[in-house]
Formats: structure tokens, C-alpha cells, sequence
């Protein structure tokens, strides 16, 4: 029987980008959260490394594309141990693509971690250091757990707990590379803005986060207008504390008070937009 890894959706529960490098990178300040919503990764001994892949977004990734996040993890992974990646490897995409809730690495995590216990590997650092080669939001993937992030994403520092909170997800299925939001973004950079003491509730915690924003809310719009529509659905459900995009987009979330509310506004969401990608959850 396979052994699932999850792959949790990441939200940027507040995202403010500080400046830019010389080598045009953007920094950023933003708390990241997971959700109990995400793709699942399994692996199993082969003698060659291998993808299937299966799920509702399944038709949008390409299993032999040597490019695809998963294929890179078990790879990367194998050449610094010194071995072949054999490997038979089963992602479960339940994520939209390019959807800004780092699928693809928190999909690249879940196969570091399943390939850790399949090898086996006892070394976190050894893993951290493969993972920041994949890509800057790979490392808080592999922790998995409430986070600051700084510098490009590379730097990961532990955030306060956070309580129980409701949530539920949105993306209009279409998909939103990072680099042309990035391009398209305009305006003057923003300060950090991290708190010190842990929210009690989830009112408090979305009320801390109002002060707060997303600095590619604009950019994101002007390549998928409709991102401003979702914000103002969600933000018109009864129980919604609060209305957001994620990352770069085009997925948006919405704090709720309770689970039943959430459930109820992700029902009511599918039922008007049956074309938009609904999910409700928690985060974790």
C-alpha cells in the first residue's frame, strides 16, 4: 500500500514586497500559513525514476517533462547522494497550477520528505539544502508549518502560532505565472510589518491582517481581472472576516468565523460560478 506525503496549499496571509535587487529580484516580507487543502505525493522502489500523475488538474502537467518540480526533487536529491533516482513516483494534483499557493513546491517538498523516509534520510539539513535548488519557496514547504519569510522567500523564520481558522479558497481556473505579476507590479515598496504577540482568535487574527495587504493585488489584476470579482464575492459571504489574494495569485482565501459558515460560503460560491475552483478547509 502506498504511503501518501501531503502537499499543502501555501497561503500568504499578508504579502509586502520591500524593494529589489540589482539582479531584479523582489524582497518580500510576508507570514505564510498551510491549509489542510493540497496535492499528495507517494513513492515506491522502481527501477527507473518515473511520474504518474492523477487528480482533477492532472491534464495540465506533462509526467516526462524533466522540468516538472517533482521530477527535479527526486533527481536532485539522488545526484547528491551519490545514486540513480530509482524511483517510481504518483502526484496527486488537486491544486490548480500556477495558482499562487505553492503547488509545485510544496509538491517538490512532499517528494523530498516521502523519498527521506523511502531511502531512508535522517537529516533535515541535508534535505533544506537540496530544496532552496528548487526553488525559494521550497524550504518553508518542507517545514510546512506558520512561517515569516524574507530576502526572495529564502529565508524562513518561525511566526507565532496561529488559532483554529476557517477557511475557503478560490482561483477562476485560469492560471498566473509569478515573473509577468512581478513585471507588471507598480508603486513604491512597502515596510515589514511582522507582529510579535499571537492572535487569540480568528477575529483578531483578521483583524491584524486588515493592517496589513497584499502589495501584487493590482498587478495580479491587471493580467486576471477577475481576481477582483472573487475578493468581492468573499468578502459578500455571510461569516468572512476577511477577503485576500495569495502570493502572486490567482488563488484568493477567506478568513471565516466558524466551519460551518466557510463550508456554507464555499457551497453557495460553486453553485454561482461552477467554472471557478472552490475548496473549504482550515489552516494548519
Amino acid at each position: 500500500m502506498l504511503r501518501w506525503w501531503p502537499a499543502p496549499a501555501k497561503l500568504n496571509l499578508y504579502l509586502h514586497v520591500t524593494g529589489r535587487r540589482d539582479d531584479g529580484y523582489h524582497l518580500l516580507d510576508s507570514l505564510v500559513a498551510f491549509a489542510d487543502i493540497g496535492d499528495r505525493v507517494a513513492a515506491s522502489p522502481a527501477p527507473r525514476l518515473s511520474l504518474a500523475i492523477e487528480g482533477p488538474f492532472a491534464k495540465g502537467l506533462a509526467p516526462d517533462d524533466p522540468e516538472n518540480l517533482v521530477v527535479r526533487a527526486a533527481t536532485a536529491l539522488a545526484a547528491r547522494l551519490g545514486h540513480a533516482p530509482a524511483v517510481a513516483l504518483t502526484l496527486e494534483k488537486n491544486l490548480p497550477i500556477a495558482s499562487g499557493i505553492g503547488g509545485g513546491s510544496s509538491d517538490a517538498a512532499a517528494t523530498l520528505k516521502a523519498l527521506a523516509a523511502l531511502w531512508p534520510i535522517d537529516d533535515d539539513a541535508l534535505l533544506a539544502e537540496v530544496g532552496v535548488r528548487l526553488g525559494a519557496d521550497v524550504p518553508v514547504c518542507l517545514a510546512a508549518r506558520t512561517s515569516w519569510l524574507g530576502g526572495i522567500g529564502e529565508r524562513v523564520e518561525p511566526a507565532p502560532a496561529l488559532p483554529a481558522t476557517p477557511i475557503v479558497l478560490v482561483n477562476p481556473n485560469v492560471a498566473l505565472p509569478t515573473p509577468g505579476v512581478f513585471k507588471a507590479r507598480r508603486g513604491p515598496f512597502s515596510a515589514p510589518a511582522r507582529f510579535t504577540a499571537a492572535p487569540d482568535d480568528v477575529r483578531e487574527l483578521a483583524a491584524v491582517l486588515a493592517e496589513r495587504r497584499n502589495d501584487l493585488t493590482d498587478a495580479a489584476i491587471t493580467q486576471v481581472p477577475t481576481i477582483a470579482a472573487i475578493i468581492e464575492k468573499l468578502a459578500g459571504c455571510g461569516g468572512n472576516l476577511l477577503a485576500r489574494m495569495s502570493g502572486s495569485g490567482a488563488t484568493c482565501f477567506g478568513l471565516f468565523a466558524t466551519s460551518a459558515q466557510a463550508q456554507a460560503a464555499a457551497q453557495s460560491l460553486r453553485m454561482a460560478q461552477p467554472g471557478w475552483w472552490v475548496a473549504a478547509g482550515a489552516l494548519v
